[in-house]
């Protein structure tokens, strides 16, 4: 009682807090489509305000911000706030037919949050099909005026958005995909801010420069707007000191490499202290699982302040299949303990939970023909669960209104099947292979802690899947490769200075520890941000109970678009 009683007096103070001092920072969205040329070749694509990417939005902690939507394209359209914590602000999470309906061509939709108890980097994006590839923006939350950071003040930020690039409309590419059973088609670039750079066909000049003074300190808030894969990112010559992870500082890290998943968000200091010249950033993927990918680089520039060298010095990039450095960086990354919006690590779990995660197959249905693995279909499942959205409701109405039929209640707290998890000679195993669709949800007791062990299986392609939690972050206790040992494992928990995250990258092959407080009502989704697989089936959905006045889901606003 008394745990409980200190988490809600401090949710209240943030929240009076935040109603005290914030101000409203108001932008408008007209999402349309643009017709840019990229790769020798004109393409219409759908964007926000007419840029690729999209406006990057700048608050202060403890701000309310309020963006009216327009949708003046021709699809569907949600914007999610990815990592906002949306307190008592659900409807505004955005994820299609979870919070709400889609905003229908020639609608409007005002989405309205306060932002409390965050400051980092965030980004925004489209959660209907595959739009997130050219919708998607930056969302940079600062301190509260008079705070500073936890480091010294850099001479200037910058964004980073790394993003991939299709020649073709993206929507029609999915389609094609979920039509044949298989996986679309692979990107043909990956971007820095929108665009490819010098290594691609008829891009010499659609390559990303910054300029830079000799001697200042600069802010990198890097960003992975990709759909599909886990990136590298250098800088030839020059290493980076890790600041942030996903909106929650970090004790600083140096490095030389970054890796970001689709999701995730890295802030990332570097000083202009080499030789007066030019110097390439680049990302490369990291692509865990032997399959098809997109194996190019996009590259962009820094260039020293009066620099005349025309030839930029070129990172040395890790292999594709680089597993070892991906690893070293995710476990290397601690939080930082006490710093400005430290929270620590909840010690008492009221919910423990087990899910496997991967790729798994679906019947092909009768008088269709499909492409995959033994004429069927590609699918994806937590615990055996292959999750299916509904389309007449969404998640959050029917639990508002009471409307049963929407979804159930049974999502199970572990497999109800236990196998050797990643031994590859269960790839093709058809008694395990098959994942039923169903819309299942976990119910959680407000203000509950939940621990997770997320374990990866080795069903079709063994890979490292990020993990994207709406509505909270939560700390990364451990993680590992090979099936979790619930008797070993638990002994190399960090329970003292974990990293805290909204996406974790799952070990390929392995295994990951998070545990969260579910301390805000409404319904929070949970799945891997690989877009390739979230239409397939990979997620599930939290169901967080009302706690005591004033922790209870408020009504819909008036104009939530109706399915």
């Amino acid at each position: 009682m008394a745990r409980f009683a200190f988490v809600l007096a401090c949710a209240l103070a943030l929240l009076a807090s935040s109603v005290a001092s914030g101000a409203i920072v108001e932008h408008s969205f007209n999402v349309n489509n643009l017709t840019v040329t990229r790769l020798c070749k004109e393409q219409s694509i759908t964007v926000v305000n007419g840029s690729y990417p999209g406006p990057t939005i700048r608050v202060r902690e403890g701000d309310t911000l309020v963006v009216h939507v327009f949708n003046q394209s021709p699809y569907n359209i949600t914007i999610h706030w990815h990592g906002i914590f949306q307190l008592l602000s659900a409807w505004a999470d955005g994820p299609v037919y979870v919070t709400q309906c889609p905003i229908l061509p020639g609608h409007k939709y005002t989405y309205r949050f306060k932002i409390t108890g965050q400051e980092g980097t965030l980004w925004w994006h489209a959660h209907v099909s595959w739009l997130r590839a050219t919708v998607h923006g930056a969302l940079i939350i600062h301190p509260k005026a008079g705070r500073s950071f936890p480091f010294p003040k850099p001479y200037k930020e910058i964004p980073i958005i790394l993003g991939e690039w299709w020649n073709g409309n993206v929507v029609d590419i999915e389609n094609e995909g979920l039509a044949t059973g298989i996986a679309p088609n692979n990107s043909n670039a990956y971007s820095i801010n929108g665009l490819p750079g010098d290594l691609y066909d008829c891009s010499q000049n659609q390559t990303y420069q910054v300029k830079v003074v000799k001697g200042k300190t600069y802010l990198l808030r890097i960003i992975n707007a990709a759909l599909n894969n886990q990136l590298f990112y250098k800088i030839a010559n020059h290493n980076m000191t890790v600041v942030a992870i996903d909106a929650a500082y970090t004790t600083p890290y140096i490095t030389d490499v970054v890796v970001v998943a689709p999701g995730q968000t890295t802030d990332v200091l570097i000083t202009a202290n080499q030789q007066t010249g030019s110097y390439y950033m680049a990302a490369t993927p990291y692509m865990s699982a032997n399959i098809n990918f997109d194996n190019t680089t996009t590259r962009g520039i820094i260039v020293y302040e009066n620099s005349t060298s025309s030839s930029p010095i070129m990172p040395a990039l890790p292999n594709p299949g680089d597993t070892p450095t991906a690893h070293k960086f995710n476990t290397n990354i601690t939080g930082l303990a006490g710093g400005p919006q430290w929270v620590p690590v909840p010690t008492n779990v009221d919910e423990h939970m087990f899910v496997t995660v991967g790729v798994n197959l679906e019947l092909c249905p009768v008088n269709a023909t499909c492409q995959g693995p033994f004429n069927n279909r590609l699918s994806a499942s937590m615990n055996n669960e292959s999750f299916q959205l509904p389309n007449n409701l969404s998640m959050m109405q029917a639990q508002f209104y009471n409307v049963s039929g929407i979804y159930t209640t049974d999502f199970p707290d572990q497999p109800v099947v236990k196998f050797d998890y990643t031994d590859s000679n269960i790839s093709l195993d058809l008694s395990l292979i098959y994942a039923p669709k169903s819309t299942k949800v976990k119910t959680l007791k407000f203000n509950s802690t939940v621990e997770i062990v997320l374990q990866n299986t080795a069903f079709l392609a063994i890979e490292n899947h990020p993990i994207h939690l709406h509505g909270f972050n939560f700390h990364v206790l451990a993680q590992g490769f090979g099936n979790y040992d619930p008797i070993n494992d638990p002994k190399k928990f960090n329970l003292v200075n974990p990293q805290i995250r909204n996406t974790i990258g799952v070990p390929v092959g392995g295994w990951a520890v998070i545990r969260f407080t579910a301390n805000n009502p409404g319904m929070w989704f949970m799945h891997c941000h690989l877009d390739v697989h979230l239409p397939w089936g990979l997620g599930m959905v939290f169901e967080v109970e009302n706690g005591p006045t004033p922790w209870v889901l408020p009504p819909p606003p008036a104009d939530l678009p109706k399915c």
